[in-house]
């Protein structure tokens, strides 16, 4: 049974309670503008899995502090910011269900306070001289922009091996995740050594997240019943597509690429690559090796000592695999 985010939570419950009210003081501006916007964007926040990762990581490793704290407003203020600037990018009207920013303020005000939050984690870092939180942040962000150039370049040809395609998840999703248990590691004290396992830990943790979102996409919509298909409405290639690209002859090769390139909105075509993915075995093939790195990460766990901290990180990289949204 999947645990739930309440249960996961539980060791660090009255610290997360703590980090939101300090997370909305630190977008507070003086521009009554800005103030709208960023009230609009706390009131629709997440899950607040990547802050609950640096919470759980810190108390793993010693003790729960400011710098903790400090840590996590700074991974989620560039997390947010980021969200901001892919909506732009993406030219999405649509996040998390709620209009983005882009939708209802449009791009320029959009890309101005996404660069607000970047420089307003920036300065929560200098200002309290948590310099080794900001370089590994920094790796994180510019991990991230690799990342993304690196699947707009090859998803104008669509020649994305299955090595690409974990180097960009593991830039684009996993660098932002270890980013997390790094910075809670470091927080609280760790030694180099320690920092340096636990950003494996959550590198792994962090690309069985992604397999885990590409799978979403062959598995039936609330609204529809029928599988989403919007990564390769968007000529994304995930895990599941690369398998049966391998797996196929080249003139095959050749016509599946040139649905996902030219009839990506044609539903008919989408619906029969789809069915095309589950029956060779891409499916089966992605969840074994999201399951692989799960096993992976949790095999780092297993090194610390035992405890509720360790045990919430546990359950937490067992969700990340197993939510159904």
């Amino acid at each position: 049974m999947t645990p739930s985010l309440n249960e996961i939570k539980a060791p660090v419950g009255e610290h997360i309670k703590e980090f939101e009210k300090r997370f909305r003081n630190s977008m507070r501006s003086n521009v009554p503008l800005l103030d709208r916007v960023t009230a609009y964007l706390v009131k629709r926040k997440g899950k607040q899995i990547r802050p609950l990762f640096v919470f759980l990581t810190a108390e793993a490793c010693g003790n729960i502090n400011d710098a903790t704290y400090r840590a996590a407003s700074l991974i989620e203020l560039l997390h947010t910011a980021t969200l901001i600037h892919d909506d732009v990018v993406d030219d999405s009207n649509e996040r998390r269900g709620f209009f983005s920013l882009n939708a209802l303020w449009k791009n320029k005000i959009s890309v101005l306070v996404g660069d607000y939050l970047l420089s307003k984690g920036l300065l929560l870092s200098l200002d309290n001289n948590d310099f080794e939180l900001l370089r590994i942040v920094s790796d994180a962000t510019r991990e991230m922009s690799e990342g993304e150039l690196l699947q707009i370049e090859k998803a104008r040809r669509l020649d994305i091996s299955e090595e690409i395609y974990f180097e960009i998840i593991r830039k684009k999703t996993a660098s932002l995740i270890a980013s997390c248990c790094a910075c809670g590691a470091a927080s609280s004290g760790a030694d180099a050594e320690t920092v340096k396992k636990l950003h494996r830990f959550g590198e792994l943790t962090g690309i069985a997240f992604q397999i885990r979102d590409d799978l979403f996409d062959y598995s039936k919509s609330f609204d529809t019943g029928k599988p989403n298909g919007i990564d390769i409405k968007e000529k994304k290639m995930t895990l599941p597509l690369i398998y049966l690209l391998n797996n196929s002859s080249w003139p095959e090769k050749r016509r599946i690429i040139n649905v996902v390139k030219n009839n990506n909105d044609n539903p008919r075509k989408v619906a029969a690559l789809i069915q095309q993915v589950k029956e060779t075995g891409g499916i089966a093939y992605a969840e074994a090796r999201m399951l692989e790195y799960r096993e992976q990460a949790l095999d780092i766990l297993r090194e610390f000592k035992p405890g509720p901290a360790r045990e919430s990180l546990e359950k937490l990289v067992v969700f990340t695999t197993e939510r159904n949204g």
